[in-house]
């Protein structure tokens, strides 16, 4: 029979599990949504200038909210489970992604009913639902890479500063792996997406400035969330 430490160790990875896969799928469901973090937070743009004529202000996808609660439940799971542990649970997260896309692409195929059409009337509520819920396959591919890539290089990282930090020193283990990852997958999902699948395609320029601005975000706050890896 199991032990009760084991019976722990079991809950406690399908509730980190549930965390990773519960965010990751948000993260693609919301992440059609543009804000303005800027006007949200009531300041003023930033208007930044980069690699050239772009003109940029902190427009981020909504995923964003979602991603960093990933990577630090990522850093949870390594910490107890190992690269091991991550390798799964990131595998398990990609297979329901893409189930989540086939489903949805299937949905959106469906014909309306015609009550439901005239309840939403004038707005094309059709339309509207396959606009926010289906997103081109560029960002689907792009987007699965970025998620797979960068989890496999923030388990990478954090078991190499975890030789050299031993059991100490969890917030620079933690946070130097998410700071990494989330360089990676904060270009690599602009690159497949917008610049090799894109139309039309973006151009390097544009690529880097968005991406810089994408990572400052994700840079600010996984510094942030460093003291919820204690708390945690």
């Amino acid at each position: 029979m199991k032990s009760n430490l084991e019976k722990k160790k079991n809950l406690l990875f399908v509730v980190l599990s549930g965390i990773v896969i519960t965010n990751a799928l948000l993260g693609e469901m919301i992440g059609s949504k543009i804000f303005s973090l800027e006007k949200t937070l009531a300041v003023a743009p930033a208007q930044i200038s980069l690699f050239g004529d772009w003109i940029l202000n902190f427009d981020l996808s909504a995923g964003v909210m979602m991603w960093p609660v990933v990577f630090l439940t990522t850093d949870i799971i390594n910490e107890y489970f190992g690269k091991e542990g991550v390798r799964k649970i990131s595998l398990l997260a990609v297979s329901m992604i893409i189930y989540m896309f086939f489903m949805l692409w299937i949905v959106a195929k469906l014909i309306p009913a015609d009550f439901w059409l005239g309840l939403h009337a004038p707005l094309d509520i059709n339309l509207a639902f396959e606009k926010i819920f289906l997103q081109s396959m560029g960002i689907i591919v792009g987007s699965v890479l970025a998620f797979l890539l960068g989890q496999l290089i923030d388990v990478v990282v954090f078991q190499k500063l975890r030789k050299i930090t031993g059991n100490k020193k969890i917030w620079l283990r933690a946070t130097g792996s998410t700071l990494v990852s989330q360089l990676i997958d904060s270009f690599v999902v602009l690159f497949v997406a917008f610049y090799l699948l894109g139309q039309p395609k973006w151009t390097l320029e544009q690529l880097f400035s968005v991406g810089t601005i994408n990572y400052s975000y994700k840079f600010l706050t996984a510094i942030a969330a460093t003291p919820l890896i204690y708390l945690a």
